[in-house]
């Protein structure tokens, strides 16, 4: 018997949501489940990319786009709900007549204390779709934490809160020797932030060398609804096709042979395949922005288009992580996805 995908649905764990500011109080609804996390950025001006979870509370912001400390905004995401969250006034999510994006994965609704590491970390973990949310104290040295995954995760996007410092994050594609800094265009760097250690199935290795309150959102690869992987770049107008098994409705990458922004394009603000593809930066301030020579986001995966540099300079290469909006094939069935 064929091994189909295993989540048929998989805005039963990822959805991304659009939203008109009110400048009051509002509730965002249609999410489809009860958020754990959420990345919220408005799309027409220029705000910081905010990023809040269940574990560390719900007025608790960090900064893609920066170095910050923890920032506590009480009237910024005020409540996760059922079927989505409750906004205050704050005018980074809720400004009059502004558009927002928010990008929300499901957790587990609740945490649980997790000892498998040489440090007991606070844990909130959907085995099913391959994400947690993980919270430690560190303790300066070279220790493992628990992630709670069951299987190793593929990428792991770690955050001081109580102090300035990068956004380190580990991809199965460049290693454990290396680092990516979701705040900045660097290329890889290398690190022994990883312990020069893989994750496991039940553990990360860290040592950023000093003791402080962390955060990690760690993310491992399920058939159907998730990837996580790299292409290196042609030169050529008709560039490489990367297979996800899935149609794209979530696709973050950069560029780790040299410094270039990181993008991130959704199925909702850009709907259809057009000559230019509508992309946000994580490590900019940005609106909105317009890059040629497209990605198309196609039943399968996707396909890099045109020479920019941004995905497809001559030998360079790239890493990305995707979600998907429609499995290629479900379960005990062949009907696939549609292309864009």
């Amino acid at each position: 018997m064929a091994d189909y995908t295993t989540i048929d649905n998989p805005a039963k764990h990822f959805n991304t949501k659009l939203y008109t500011g009110n400048g009051s109080t509002q509730s965002i609804t249609g999410v489809g489940f009860q958020p754990d996390w959420t990345w919220t950025k408005k799309r027409n001006g220029t705000t910081g990319h905010r990023l809040v979870d269940a574990v560390r509370g719900v007025t608790k912001a960090l900064f893609t786009n920066g170095t910050n400390t923890e920032s506590t905004e009480a009237n910024g995401l005020t409540a996760f709900a059922s079927d989505g969250y409750a906004l205050g006034t704050d005018g980074n999510y809720n400004n009059s007549s502004d558009t927002y994006v928010s990008w929300n994965w499901l957790g587990a609704n609740g945490t649980t204390s997790n000892g498998d590491g040489s440090i007991t970390a606070t844990v909130s973990a959907n085995q099913t779709a391959g994400f947690s949310i993980v919270s430690w104290t560190h303790d300066g040295g070279n220790s493992t934490i628990g992630h709670g995954l069951g299987v190793a995760p593929k990428m792991i996007i770690t955050k001081e809160r109580n102090s300035t410092g990068s956004w380190n994050t580990f991809h199965d594609t460049t290693g454990n020797g290396h680092r990516l800094v979701l705040q900045g265009t660097n290329a890889k760097i290398s690190t022994s932030v990883w312990n020069s250690t893989s994750p496991t199935s039940s553990v990360f290795s860290f040592n950023d060398g000093l003791t402080s309150t962390m955060i990690a959102y760690c993310f491992a690869e399920k058939q159907g609804y998730s990837k996580f992987g790299g292409w290196t770049g042609t030169g050529q107008s008709s560039g490489p096709f990367i297979y996800t098994g899935f149609r794209p409705a979530f696709l973050s990458w950069k560029m780790t042979s040299s410094t270039e922004n990181w993008y991130i394009n959704d199925n909702k603000r850009e709907p259809f395949n057009d000559d230019a593809m509508t992309v946000l930066y994580p490590n900019l301030t940005n609106a909105d922005g317009a890059l040629n020579d497209e990605i198309d986001l196609l039943s399968n995966g996707f396909r890099i288009n045109g020479t920019n540099s941004a995905h497809n300079t001559d030998g360079a290469t790239y890493i990305y992580w995707a979600f998907a909006e429609h499995p290629f094939v479900t379960a005990g069935t062949k009907a696939a996805g549609t292309a864009r």
